[in-house]
């Protein structure tokens, strides 16, 4: 089975991106922070998991916006340099948000039909097989059903995410689902604790939200392709916003669209997502990193109070630890 992986990067301390950028903020950037850009120089170790970790991929869709490190070696021949005006329409073009940059990724040349979507806050700490992502051609993915809740006024991820569940209960809902993904959902290979809240949820007679990981997320091409399909406006019209917006779509529609659906093989996370905070900064991940607790950790960059040197040391520490080796991908 070929299976590649996607990683979008942006480097946000690049001059004549962030010239490009201050011209199209004004536009009502609903999610333009600063934070969301900086670079906790960990993107080495990001190639040197997947070599040493998941040495099966067959190929890296590395996406940019044009700038590279200076590191990368772009000869290696399981690497392929993505640049946006590569696959995403030229209409949608410049893009300052994830989500045309995911809801397009179909689109790159050379994809394999399945593949495995990563965030550059992911990183893979353990070893992995081609049948902890895809078994019998379906991805591997943890079912549990949620109530999307607001963090505070204006929560982009809140929206979006219940856009997505308002995209399967228009076009699939809870009568639409076969027979088959409700085994799936209730399986007890999402984890037991998993299967509670989705049986307590599934009395609703409409989906009411598929819980995130915050971890990689295996996909088949035709998913992306189907929900294009049933949602034209909405995916476009996400594609023209220059910046995160809370009326979009994400890649996190498509999941669920293949969770309501059944299109998928019940399992367990491989790892587990940290949300470092102004008390304990990236100490926990850091800890968690350097011990090898996890097969894959997300190390989720949304705190601003800390001190952001101090907190870059200690986690790339951490990760030279387990990973003191360069890679292919590297001079």
């Amino acid at each position: 089975m070929e299976i590649d992986f996607v990683l979008p990067w942006v480097d946000g301390a690049d001059p004549a991106w962030q010239q490009q950028k201050r011209r199209y903020t004004p536009d009502l950037a609903q999610d333009a922070r600063e934070v969301r850009y900086r670079d906790w120089g960990t993107l080495r170790y990001w190639f040197r998991g997947v070599e040493a970790f998941a040495p099966w991929v067959r190929r890296v869709h590395f996406i940019t916006w044009g700038h590279l490190p200076a590191w990368l070696n772009t000869e290696e021949p399981r690497l392929h340099v993505v640049r946006h005006e590569d696959y995403i329409p030229g209409e949608y073009l410049p893009t300052f948000s994830s989500h045309p940059i995911e809801l397009n990724i179909h689109r790159i040349e050379g994809l394999a039909e399945r593949f495995v979507y990563f965030n550059d806050d992911i990183f893979l700490t353990g070893p992995v097989r081609e049948e902890d992502f895809f078994r019998g051609g379906l991805p591997c993915d943890t079912c549990r059903f949620t109530v999307t809740r607001a963090r505070v006024v204006d929560d982009v991820f809140a929206h979006v995410t219940l856009n997505g569940t308002g995209l399967i209960n228009r076009y699939i809902g809870r009568r639409g689902c076969p027979r088959e993904a409700m085994r799936k959902w209730l399986s007890p290979r999402n984890g037991l604790k998993n299967v509670a809240p989705t049986l307590l949820l599934s009395l609703w007679p409409y989906f009411t939200g598929f819980s995130c990981t915050h971890l990689a997320v295996p996909f088949e091409k035709r998913s992306f392709e189907q929900v294009w399909a049933a949602e034209p406006q909405h995916m476009d019209a996400t594609c023209r916003r220059r910046f995160r917006s809370i009326a979009d779509l994400s890649q996190l529609a498509v999941r669920a669209w293949r969770l309501a659906r059944g299109e998928f093989v019940p399992a367990k996370p491989l790892g587990r997502a940290f949300f470092p905070s102004p008390t304990t900064g990236v100490g926990p991940a850091a800890e968690a990193v350097a011990e090898r607790r996890y097969r894959m950790i997300c190390i989720n960059d949304d705190f601003t109070q800390c001190d952001f040197a101090q907190e870059r040391r200690r986690l790339n520490e951490a990760f030279e630890k387990i990973l003191p080796q360069k890679s292919a991908f590297e001079r």
